[in-house]
């Protein structure tokens, strides 16, 4: 039997009650993302647009849509710090996603730690915070080479910070922190489900 998939071209609009493509691509860690401006102001905001590209040297990267606080800061100072968002703090987070121009830090009753390799703060309840410095921003086009108001950062991982009651025999146990992914809906948000071991295959 043939599925008559519902087809559409993102171009032309995807005929349906809400856009599909960050429901499929999902669930997606959060880049809960802290740094500073040059004067030294605060900036705490959370991306869905976020992962992991590399293992050595570590790069992680986001994406903003729009040039925002923290692509701005980051471009000024060449750093920041990813926090591991989590269920514990999921309101906290969601406390810093407004956009607004305020200090997120107290806005969300977050108490600031300090990094040691990077001048950002880390978030206080976090349990694990990478310190990164910028390495490349990326202006995002479109295939045709046109520019768009969409921008990638990335950074190298310098500094790791994990609270030991995360680690069981010196290995990480991933969904002991409860962190929190982000769904598709307008409103939707995960925390890991069942797991399963699978090994790839030897060469």
């Amino acid at each position: 039997m043939v599925t008559a998939f519902h087809f559409y071209e993102p171009t032309a609009g995807h005929g349906l009650a809400h856009d599909p493509m960050n429901a499929i691509v999902a669930p997606r860690p959060i880049g809960w993302i802290s740094s500073l401006s040059a004067a030294g102001k605060r900036n705490l905001a959370p991306y869905s647009f976020f992962n992991l590209f590399n293992y050595r040297p570590p790069i992680i990267g986001f994406s903003s849509v729009g040039w925002k606080g923290s692509v701005a800061n980051i471009a000024e100072t060449r750093e920041f710090v990813w926090n591991l968002a989590t269920r514990a703090q999921a309101d906290a987070m969601n406390a810093t996603s407004t956009g607004e121009d305020v200090d997120e830090f107290e806005r969300a009753a977050i108490d600031p730690l300090p990094s040691r390799l990077v001048a950002p703060p880390r978030v206080g309840g976090s349990p694990v915070q990478f310190e990164c410095r910028l390495t490349q921003l990326i202006r995002l086009t479109d295939h045709i080479g046109a520019e768009i108001d969409a921008w990638m950062i990335l950074g190298e991982v310098i500094g790791v910070h994990i609270d030991p009651a995360m680690l069981e025999g010196g290995v990480y146990v991933t969904e002991r922190a409860r962190p929190i992914l982000r769904g598709g809906g307008p409103a939707d948000y995960f925390e890991p489900g069942e797991k399963f071991a699978m090994r790839r295959p030897q060469p």
